[in-house]
C-alpha cells in the first residue's frame, strides 16, 4: 500500500488530495502543527482514515522526524500562507513558511534518504510535489503562460513561491530527488476559505439571497483569472508523481474570466443582479495587482493525460449551491 505525507492537510487542496489518494488505496498522513490545531477536528470528522503526524515547516527537526516516522513514498507540500493579501502584512513569515518551508522539507527528504548528488539513487524512493502558483508569473511577459514563461511576481506570496519552485528544481538537479512542481492557476471549490475572492462572492450571494447580508465589498473587479475546480487539479498533482520522469507542469483551464464575471454568475444563479449588491472598496485593493493570468496546460495534457472536467459555470454554481445550503441550515438552526 503506497504511503503519502501531505503538508497543508487542513486546506482545500489537502482535503481533495487526501480524498483522491485514499480512493486510490493510499495510506495518507497529514502534517499538523500540534494537536491544538482548530481544524484537526474537521479532518477527523470528514476524513477519518487520514492519520495525523506532528510537524512544522518552520522547524527542520520536526520535518525530519515526520519523514522518518511515516516513511512516505510521496510527499506533497501544499502548506503555505496562501492568502495573497496577507502576504503584504506578514512578508517575513510568508517567506519563512511558503518559501523556506519547501527547502526544509526537501532537506528532510535528502537527509533521511542519504541523497548526495544527482547520480545518487537513494533519494528516488521519496517523490516530492511542490505546490507552485500562477502568482509567480505576476506581471506577465507573455500570454498564455507556460512552463517557460519568465516569472515576475507581484506580491511577497508570489516571490516566496518562486523561491520554493526554484529550490525544488535545484534539489531535483543536484540530488536526483524525484521532485516536481505544479504551477497551478486559480482553483476553487466549496472548501475554499471565505477570505478568498471566489468564496467571498458565493458566500455573500447566498447570504444576500437569504436576507442575512445587504452588500458585498470587493477590491478591483477587472483582473482576469483562469479559474478551475480544485478536485480536478489534485488529480494532476498525483499524475506528476506517478510519471516516470520528474518535471514541472502548468495546470489550468486555458480560459480567462474577470472577477465581475464570477460575481455575475454567482448572483445570477440565485436570480439576483450582482450590480445591485456589489461595491468596490479601496481597502481591498492590492498594492500591486496581477491583471491577467491564463494557463497553457498543453504539456500536462500531452505528457500526463490530464484535463479539467468541471467548467467555470459548473464551478461557480457548485459553490453557490453549497453556500446556500450551508447558510440556510445555519439560519434555521439559529432561528
Amino acid at each position: 500500500m503506497p504511503r503519502a505525507l501531505i503538508t497543508g492537510i487542513t486546506g482545500q487542496d489537502g482535503f481533495y488530495l487526501s480524498e483522491h489518494l485514499l480512493a486510490q488505496g493510499y495510506e495518507v498522513y497529514g502534517l499538523i502543527r500540534g494537536q491544538a490545531n482548530p481544524k484537526l477536528q474537521i479532518i477527523e470528522r470528514t476524513l477519518p482514515d487520514v492519520r495525523i503526524v506532528e510537524g512544522d515547516l518552520l522547524d527542520q527537526a520536526s520535518l525530519m522526524n515526520a519523514v522518518q516516522k511515516v516513511k512516505p513514498d510521496e510527499v506533497y507540500n501544499l502548506a503555505a500562507i496562501s492568502f495573497v493579501m496577507l502576504s503584504w502584512n506578514q512578508p517575513e513569515l510568508t517567506g519563512e513558511i511558503t518559501g523556506l518551508g519547501a527547502l526544509r522539507m526537501l532537506e528532510a527528504i535528502r537527509l533521511t534518504t542519504g541523497a548526495s548528488s544527482s547520480r545518487s539513487k537513494s533519494g528516488a524512493g521519496i517523490r516530492f510535489y511542490q505546490a507552485s502558483s500562477s502568482e509567480m508569473f505576476g506581471k506577465v511577459r507573455e500570454t498564455p503562460q507556460s512552463e517557460t514563461t519568465p516569472f515576475h511576481p507581484r506580491s511577497p506570496y508570489g516571490v516566496a513561491k518562486a523561491y520554493a519552485h526554484y529550490i525544488t528544481v535545484n534539489y531535483r538537479e543536484s540530488y536526483g530527488i524525484h521532485a516536481c512542481s505544479g504551477i497551478l492557476f486559480n482553483h476553487e471549490s466549496p472548501k475554499r476559505g471565505p477570505e478568498f475572492v471566489s468564496r467571498k462572492i458565493t458566500l455573500a450571494a447566498a447570504r444576500i439571497k437569504l436576507g442575512l447580508q445587504k452588500e458585498l465589498l470587493l477590491g478591483d473587479i477587472e483582473p482576469r483569472r483562469d479559474w478551475g475546480y480544485a478536485g480536478d487539479y489534485v488529480r494532476a498533482m498525483h499524475l506528476m508523481l506517478k510519471a516516470k520522469k520528474p518535471d514541472d507542469y502548468v495546470i489550468g483551464t486555458g480560459e480567462t474570466h474577470q472577477v465581475k464575471d464570477f460575481a455575475r454568475l454567482a448572483f445570477g444563479r440565485l436570480g439576483l443582479n450582482w450590480e445591485d449588491h456589489v461595491r468596490t472598496d479601496p481597502q481591498f485593493i492590492r498594492p500591486a495587482e496581477v491583471d491577467l493570468l491564463i494557463a497553457d496546460a498543453s504539456k500536462a495534457k500531452k505528457e500526463l493525460g490530464w484535463k479539467p472536467d468541471v467548467s467555470f459555470r459548473q464551478l461557480v454554481e457548485m459553490m453557490v449551491d453549497a453556500d446556500l445550503a450551508q447558510e440556510s441550515k445555519l439560519s434555521a438552526a439559529s432561528a
